[in-house]
């Protein structure tokens, strides 16, 4: 079976994690986001996968090679131009039009179903199943009303107070019988929810919605990593040593998954789910509060509290200091008696000197310094770098 996932996106609103990484390269539990999707689809059967690729796509390349480490057999169709979601497709055409195809978005992270979701399309008259789940506030996504045979009667992109049908949002996950490609223009900025659907609703084809059980995101912004991370997290079961672990009476209540070469310091306290990398030092009287991955060859000082938080490669966290429910991006380092508010991302390279405190929902750019003693209550931007945090 075959799936086409969409990578061509710039990941706008998750700077400052994509300037220099495009969006399914992001670490989700210390693995680029893309590497779980594939491997969820690959074990559900999808092995023949499409990538339409744009921003930074030779990153993705790297990441995935040609999928054979996954059990799947990937294809790279770059996009020159941005075609939209639609038009992406498209452009891979020659490679999906043999059968009906599974489109997923580059930035999808799920655990959905999605055999149980083509096996019902293949079992219908549809020419597009839309796979549907119903989500607290729909008003960033498509949203659809269905009738008892799940054949969708209205979809509307993004509605406005006062349109809101329906809270079945759109997961961005079809299945697509070739047909479609006759009502997709060449080398045009077509999208499935804002041009396509309508189109094939208007001539009277038969959509069909399909209701999702379990877990989706799309990772659009910190928020959603950091959700994603949490179910993947949850997942763990056991607790597990990759190599050596050394230990100087400290306490760990699993699921706790250490890499190789672990120094974990006296008094120190970790309580799972938690996923440690290679590498990494912790010193004495630290406690990791569950949700929170460390990546390979970061230090952590003596007294510093991490809770719910994605700590990325190679970062130092300075005594004392406490990080809940943020993100730091590789190499930064952060100094002592440090507070880091929840929601809060870093970017890579940043230096905090000791004492700083970062309000709620504030975001540095990559390589910033923010000098001791600092308050930071709005985002910290740098001139080397694009400033826009709004969009794709």
């Amino acid at each position: 079976m075959k799936a086409c996932i969409m990578c061509g996106g710039e990941g706008t609103r998750l700077r400052p994690l994509t300037f220099e990484r495009p969006k399914p390269c992001i670490p989700i539990a210390n693995k680029p986001s893309i590497v779980h999707l594939v491997t969820h689809l690959a074990n559900l059967g999808f092995t023949d996968i499409v990538l339409t690729i744009g921003y930074m796509g030779d990153d993705i390349q790297k990441a995935l090679g040609d999928g054979s480490l996954y059990g799947a057999n990937i294809t790279y169709v770059p996009e020159e131009i941005k075609l939209g979601t639609a038009g992406s497709v498209k452009n891979a055409q020659k490679y999906l039009e043999d059968a009906p195809f599974l489109v997923v978005g580059g930035d999808h992270m799920t655990d959905l179903n999605l055999l149980e979701f083509y096996r019902d399309h293949m079992n219908s008259p549809a020419i597009t199943s839309i796979g549907l789940i119903s989500i607290e506030d729909p008003r960033e996504f498509g949203i659809a009303e269905i009738d008892a045979s799940l054949r969708i009667r209205r979809f509307r992109e993004k509605p406005a107070p006062g349109e809101i049908f329906s809270n079945l949002a759109s997961t961005g996950i079809y299945v697509c019988d070739p047909e479609i490609f006759g009502f997709i223009p060449e080398n045009t900025k077509f999208d499935f929810a804002k041009d396509l659907f309508p189109l094939l609703m208007e001539k009277g084809y038969q959509l069909n919605g399909w209701l999702a059980r379990g877990n989706w995101t799309d990772v659009g912004n910190p928020a959603m990593l950091r959700a994603a991370e949490k179910w993947i997290l949850q997942e763990k079961t056991v607790t597990s040593v990759s190599g050596t672990l050394n230990i100087k009476d400290a306490h760990i209540t699993g699921p706790v998954t250490f890499g190789d070469g672990i120094t974990l310091g006296a008094g120190s306290r970790i309580v799972g789910p938690v996923l440690v990398g290679n590498g990494v030092m912790i010193g004495d009287n630290v406690i990791v509060g569950p949700y929170t991955s460390i990546g390979d060859n970061c230090v952590i000082k003596t007294n510093a509290k991490i809770f719910s938080s994605s700590i990325y490669n190679g970062v130092v966290v300075g005594s004392g200091t406490t990080i809940s429910g943020s993100i730091v991006d590789v190499g930064t380092n952060i100094g002592d008696e440090c507070s880091v508010e929840h929601n809060t991302v870093i970017g890579a390279r940043s230096i905090l000197q000791n004492d700083v405190t970062i309000h709620s929902g504030t975001r540095l750019w990559p390589e910033v310094i923010v000098k001791e003693g600092s308050v930071v209550k709005i985002h910290l931007l740098n001139p080397k770098f694009d400033s826009r945090f709004e969009g794709s």
